[in-house]
């Protein structure tokens, strides 16, 4: 039964849409049919908006003074009375957006902003318009900076040209051991950037950025921890293609084995991506780069599977999108990191370093160096900017790497 006729046929409906806020309603549930709400959704969604109205009239209250606090008021009285499901206080915040939208109720005031997070607007627009940085990399000083901003300068811009080289210091020393080696190099990077943008803006007039302690990595240290072909191929094998969820999984995950995706470059690939004359897709790599890349027959095959039995009804062009309403496209690749954190606990496969979508290009790497592929071909189709980053999938083509040793002086052993 689709929403046109479940309408027609709905009591519920009808009694609202000939009531005092019938107008409402109708504009209402057509923004619930635009989010693709199956009927039971309908009908729940239904079910709360009488609920509240029959709230609100019998405490002689007007729908035109329904905000958040209402909102939580009302739903704290219906758990008294019946269980309160996942989606009722989003079906409930949908009527909020829709008065506002319609100017039945003023908008919500913009809450304050705190005192770091003023100061992290200024540098982020430091960051993107003098340094070029894209967003996402800004996004990743955020919690560096906000955690330095409460530790030294609790007082906000006041405390910013108070900041002296060994609150720098004793801060990286308290902090650098939090995480992992990686973690406290990239605290250092933002910290220094900070620093810099301070002398820049004149906040500091002390060049306090060469007094941030340098962390020592050695680079190409450690192994790539990778999948074997037979690991991977269990991966893709245990993931359930008799449901449609595990049909949009089943593509991600082998996308990211035969392609060597990055997480973030499936969660922003669209429908206008793929041309499917030539076989070829185009990924938005990192670093700004776009790449058209072709596309294998049984990626291929997994995607348009998907898309004709399995895609919801979307305006959103992003190829892959939820399966639970709203029917969006993913936020970031945090989801494509747990779709494959789900297939590689599914397959049994635990012990690695690494337990996300990454494994997989790195899988790919060594499949193809063994294969005998050269380092400057991976480097090409990982869309690598520096060969240093390729460099270290030598490391585990053991057998290459005998054929280097220079013989023992004292014979065999």
């Amino acid at each position: 039964m689709d929403a046109e006729e479940y309408l027609g046929k709905s009591r519920l409906f009808r009694r609202l849409k000939n009531g005092p806020h019938g107008q409402l309603i109708e504009l209402y549930i057509a923004r619930v049919v635009k989010d693709g709400l199956a009927r039971q959704g309908m009908w729940r969604c239904l079910n709360l908006v009488s609920g509240l109205l029959s709230w609100l009239s019998r405490r002689h209250r007007e729908l035109n003074g329904f905000d958040e606090r209402v909102l939580e008021q009302y739903l704290t009285y219906r758990a008294h009375k019946q269980s309160i499901q996942p989606g009722d206080r989003a079906a409930l915040k949908r009527l909020l957006s829709l008065l506002r939208d319609t100017n039945v109720i003023p908008r919500a005031p913009l809450p304050p902003i705190p005192p770091e997070d003023q100061i992290f607007r200024k540098f982020a627009g430091y960051l993107r318009d003098e340094r070029g940085l894209a967003p996402k990399s800004i996004l990743r000083h955020l919690p560096v900076i906000r955690r330095f901003l409460r530790e030294v300068c609790p007082a906000g811009a006041v405390d910013l040209g108070k900041i002296r080289q060994d609150d720098v210091v004793r801060y990286v020393e308290r902090h650098v051991h939090d995480s992992s080696v990686a973690s406290g190099k990239a605290m250092c990077t933002a910290l220094r950037a900070f620093l810099r943008y301070l002398y820049y803006n004149g906040s500091n007039p002390l060049a306090l950025a060469e007094c941030v302690p340098s962390v020592r990595r050695w680079k190409l240290a450690n192994l790539p921890t990778y999948l074997s072909a037979a690991q991977v191929q269990k991966v893709l094998d245990d993931c359930d293609r008799t449901t449609g969820l595990g049909r949009r999984d089943y593509a991600i995950v082998l996308m990211l084995a035969r392609l060597g995706l990055r997480a973030s470059e499936v969660a922003t690939l669209t429908l206008d991506d793929i041309d499917w004359r030539s076989g070829t897709m185009l990924v938005r790599a990192k670093g700004r780069q776009q790449v058209r890349m072709p596309m294998p027959s049984d990626v291929g095959a997994a995607i348009v599977t998907y898309l004709r039995n399995d895609r919801p009804v979307s305006s959103c062009r992003r190829l892959f999108i939820r399966t639970l309403v709203p029917h969006v496209g993913f936020t970031s690749g945090c989801a494509i990191t747990m779709i494959a954190q789900m297939a590689l606990k599914r397959a049994g496969i635990s012990g690695c370093a690494h337990q996300g979508a990454h494994i997989f290009r790195h899988s790919l790497a060594t499949e193809l160096l063994r294969s005998g592929a050269t380092l400057s071909q991976i480097g090409q189709l990982l869309r690598h900017e520096n060969h240093d980053t390729t460099r270290i999938y030598a490391k585990v083509d053991i057998a290459g790497l005998r054929t280097l040793g220079l013989p023992w002086p004292g014979g065999l052993q």
